[in-house]
Parts: structure tokens; sequence; C-alpha cells
């Protein structure tokens, strides 16, 4: 999906690293990815938030099912060596909703007064999209980095297979104006 640049006034954005976990990569549980660049798009923007001195928030998917490569305890718990550093926060979540953790996102943002959020991370159209919805529904201005996510192709309840370049199209048309604005890495870069 092509996006035109946008011309954004950021100020002190807190950009949020939404569960870049080592489990993602078991395509064996989760099936076929789209945008390979994900990772290296999140490690250009965590470098250019540490540059401004902007708040970086990492989320961990603490899984509660047995199955799940992201249980805590598994490898697949811990985040891809792309994630560096130490955050300025760290939620830990066993739902979609980053806003749905420990320790409470809403309240640290406010405590340390960051109305703006950049949603980077895994997976677009789940964790992603729904930490976007819900930021966006409690009044912060969310800026969604589309080429800082990736999709796992899905099957559709009538049997056939979305792609998840399909799904990632789809998670931008539903937040872009509504829950967000939908940007690229470039436009959060310069």
């Amino acid at each position: 999906m092509q996006i035109p640049p946008r011309d954004l006034a950021l100020d002190r954005a807190a950009l949020l690293v939404v569960d870049v976990q080592r489990g993602f990569d078991d395509t064996a549980h989760w099936g076929e990815r789209d945008n390979p660049a994900c990772e290296a798009n999140i490690a250009a923007l965590l470098a250019r938030w540490r540059e401004r001195g902007w708040p970086v928030v990492f989320v961990r998917h603490d899984s509660t099912s047995d199955a799940s490569p992201l249980r805590p305890g598994q490898p697949g718990n811990d985040l891809k060596p792309e994630v560096t550093g130490t955050p300025d926060l760290l939620v830990t979540k066993s739902v979609n909703s980053s806003f749905h953790g420990s320790p409470d996102l809403d309240a640290w943002l406010r405590a340390n007064d960051i109305a703006q959020l950049v949603v980077t991370g895994i997976s677009t159209n789940h964790c992603c999209e729904t930490t976007a919805r819900v930021g966006g529904n409690l009044g912060y201005d969310v800026y969604f980095a589309l080429d800082a996510t990736h999709s796992f192709d899905r099957t559709a309840p009538d049997g056939t297979v979305v792609p998840a370049a399909t799904l990632a199209a789809v998670t931008a048309t539903n937040l872009d104006g509504e829950f967000a604005t939908v940007v690229t890495t470039a436009d959060l870069v310069r």
C-alpha cells in the first residue's frame, strides 16, 4: 500500500513498540507474513526517538495459552534483537490492547504529559490496530506507522485465505482519519 507523504507536527510523541517478539518468527504457528522491512523500520524509529530524547514504550505480549510461542518463560516471549536499549516504560499484557496491561499505559502517558503516540509492531491488524483504536478513543493523537508493522495471512470464516498485505491495507483504511493518522517511517524520521 502506497501512502502519500504526510507533513506531521510531532511534539514529544511516545513511540510504542508493540509485541516485537521472537515467537512471531515461528511461521509454522503464525503462517506467512508481509512487510519484511518491519523490524528495520522499527529500529530506525527507535534510533530517531533516542536522538530526540523522546519517550519509548516497549509492550510485550505474555500469552496465557499453553500453545503460544509468546508464553512467559519461552524463548519466543523475548523481544527481537532490533528492539534495543532500555525503554522508558515496559508494559506487559495478555490481551490485544496495550492500554489493558501493566503498568497502566494511559496513566503513565498522562502523568508524563504525553498526548501523541506512534504505534509500531506486530501484528498490524491485531494488537497494533487495537492499541491505535483504544488510544484514539482515549483522546490521544495517534500516528500509525504502517510500514513499521506486519501481519500474517489469516483464514476467513468461509475458509478463504486473506493475504497479510490485504489485512494491512484494510487496517490502514479502518484507522486513517478515524482513530489515527496512517504514516510511514520516512514521515517520522525527518
